[in-house]
């Protein structure tokens, strides 16, 4: 006999299946490290077919609340949240501090970090990077690429590109570390004062590449992240790409309510 599942006929039940494991997932009956009940159980207490329950935990997948391996079925993850803070993590106190904003924010949420360079040198920059910055498309930068991680998991990609007439004058941004507060602190001692961060945040399904690198579930969903660094004379000397695990984060926001 199956467990009855919802009231409404009108939800199909594959869907009335995922959201009941979805909120056990959230109440706790499945725990972080518990692992979801096999195809054949869930079949087995559902009544249903083996087709349904796959239907069903695609969507619990796509809910970035279970990690899933091929041949071991899905896991509850235990990755809670960095909350980010965007009034606050690229406050220059912050910088002056010797806290870049990935480390400020991770700090805030009690959360061990790590940065792994990736690359770092000239490149040339792609057309809507270029354009952000800019310049023609293919016009030499400087691109550095960072793997960071939150207590032991990688949670973002993020690639910095720098003009190059910007980047040749400021000796520690070619360095894997470029020192207390990260490159903005470098910038900014260095005349760049910064006047405002403009963000562009786009969410999508992760590529099987990008998938491998964030150590996500296949097609599991991502925030890509574009940030303009403008100075208060107006010119963008760096953009960053960054790509996200969205089950990573929490995004808040403080929003004036003067002019």
């Amino acid at each position: 006999m199956g467990t009855a599942v919802g009231g409404d006929r009108a939800v199909p039940r594959y869907l009335q299946i995922a959201e009941e494991i979805v909120q056990q997932i959230r109440a706790g009956v499945l725990k972080p490290g518990d692992m979801v009940p096999s195809e054949s159980e869930l079949t087995d207490r559902y009544g249903v077919s083996g087709g349904t329950i796959r239907k069903a935990m695609v969507e619990v997948r796509a809910s970035g609340l279970v990690d899933t391996r091929h041949g071991k079925g899905s896991m509850v993850k235990d990755r809670p949240p960095v909350r980010l803070r965007s009034s606050d993590r690229f406050r220059r106190s912050h910088r002056r501090g010797g806290k870049a904003a990935y480390l400020a924010e991770t700090d805030q949420a009690g959360a061990t970090s790590e940065v792994r360079m990736l690359y770092r040198g000239t490149a040339e920059a792609p057309a809507e990077i270029a354009e952000r910055l800019g310049l023609d498309a293919g016009t030499q930068v400087l691109a550095r690429r960072r793997l960071y991680f939150r207590n032991g998991t990688p949670v973002e990609t993020a690639t910095s590109y720098i003009p190059w007439d910007v980047a040749k004058e400021i000796p520690e941004l070619h360095n894997d570390n470029p020192g207390p507060g990260g490159i903005y602190a470098r910038l900014e001692d260095h005349g760049h004062e910064f006047a405002e961060f403009m963000e562009t945040l786009v969410p999508r399904l992760a590529t099987k590449a990008e998938s491998s690198e964030l150590a996500l579930s296949p097609g599991a969903p991502v925030v890509h992240l574009v940030r303009n660094a403008v100075t208060t004379e107006g010119r963008v000397v760096e953009v960053c790409d960054t790509l996200m695990a969205a089950d990573q984060f929490v995004w808040e926001y403080r929003i004036p309510a003067v002019d």
